[in-house]
């Protein structure tokens, strides 16, 4: 069964940053579309950094451009999501996901189990 396991979440103050990972087993992680997620208490998961199947071109939420930058290590079968000058609003539970197009996570076959990032002073 294909596994995704995420860290690096943490609390930390508004401004500061955060690196998530994302490591993958039992599957090839640069053969698939993939994604970061986030799902805030009373909201919709939402997509906020994917790289296309197609042709590797990344998106980006309106919410997130220009302060997080997601990346792929094809030897280390891993991605990753760098976090920079995060604010209250960013808290939420973090999934990393693979599988799936569009950066709709309706679309996406494979999950990890989240991981929490809190961001408050």
């Amino acid at each position: 069964q294909p596994q995704l396991v995420e860290s690096g979440g943490d609390l930390v103050q508004p401004g500061e940053s955060l690196r998530l990972s994302c490591a993958a087993s039992r599957f090839t992680l640069a053969l698939y579309g993939v994604g970061w997620f986030r799902q805030a208490p009373g909201t919709e998961r939402e997509g906020i950094a994917c790289i296309s199947y197609r042709d590797g071109a990344i998106s980006y939420a309106d919410a997130v451009e220009a302060r997080f930058t997601v990346s792929r290590d094809s030897a280390k079968n891993a991605m990753y999501l760098q976090m920079d000058k995060l604010k209250p609003e960013d808290t939420a539970v973090y999934y990393c996901a693979a599988g799936g197009f569009d950066c709709d996570y309706t679309t996406y076959n494979y999950w990890g189990q989240g991981t929490q990032v809190t961001v408050s002073s």
